[in-house]
């Protein structure tokens, strides 16, 4: 059997790079394996940037950058420490602009950890002792209870969680995904290390320190609103 040959052209690599930020030869193999389905090709990408994020995951970040964003007249203030490899990645456009969006992210969405794994096990198991007193009053059996259970602690994650809430500017990723993509296009690991979020009348402030950054610099426990110290 003969292969077809898919004709690419040169407006639809660039709509894909203003999409994804990926580069000109990966968007174009993307489109080329996609039949130049601009959607799928999006998902190729992501795979292929989520793949790259997972194989460099235990790579050290040591370089990086801290930035400030101030929302609603001053009213919200965030800073947020984001580390890649190498001082080099840190200075480009393109980690300044992922930095800036994802403080940007946090005075908006108000995350209470960076990750799954820095929810504390007493917000833990006080979330899942709520939602099975929920699923409960329903009467339903214990073995479906638990799957009630289990699906809403994953949406109570994607509430809280930094890394699993979807990108205010394009909902259809979330921040895990955005770093991805990142790392795909940049080659480097690329993380959140802590971040705080201020807010004028609140009683405290969140301070969330993710476990892959160590806590041994110093700083808050990750926690969120109800452990974060309040002044």
């Amino acid at each position: 059997m003969g292969t077809t040959t898919v004709n690419i052209s040169a407006a639809q690599v660039k709509a894909l790079r203003d999409k994804t930020g990926a580069p000109m030869m990966d968007c174009k193999q993307a489109l080329v394996e996609a039949k130049g389905d601009l959607e799928q090709a999006t998902i190729i990408l992501r795979k292929k940037g989520a793949a790259m994020a997972e194989r460099k995951a235990s790579r050290v970040t040591s370089e990086g950058a801290v930035a400030s964003y101030i929302h609603a007249g001053g009213k919200i203030g965030v800073l947020v420490e984001v580390n890649c490899e190498s001082d080099f990645v840190a200075r480009t456009d393109d980690f300044k602009q992922l930095v800036h969006d994802i403080a940007m992210h946090i005075a908006a969405s108000d995350p209470k950890f960076v990750r799954k794994e820095d929810v504390t096990p007493e917000a833990f198991e006080r979330e899942r002792d709520i939602y099975r007193a929920q699923a409960a009053s329903t009467g339903k059996p214990p073995n479906v209870i638990e799957k009630i259970v289990d699906g809403k602690m994953e949406k109570f994650y994607e509430e809280v969680c930094l890394y699993e809430q979807p990108f205010i500017k394009e909902q259809t990723i979330n921040i895990s995904q955005l770093i991805a993509s990142k790392i795909g296009k940049l080659g480097e690991n690329i993380s959140v290390r802590r971040f705080a979020r201020f807010k004028v009348g609140d009683q405290g402030e969140t301070i969330a320190i993710g476990k892959s950054g160590g806590d041994d610099q110093g700083g808050t426990p990750a926690g969120g609103s109800t452990p974060a110290a309040t002044k």
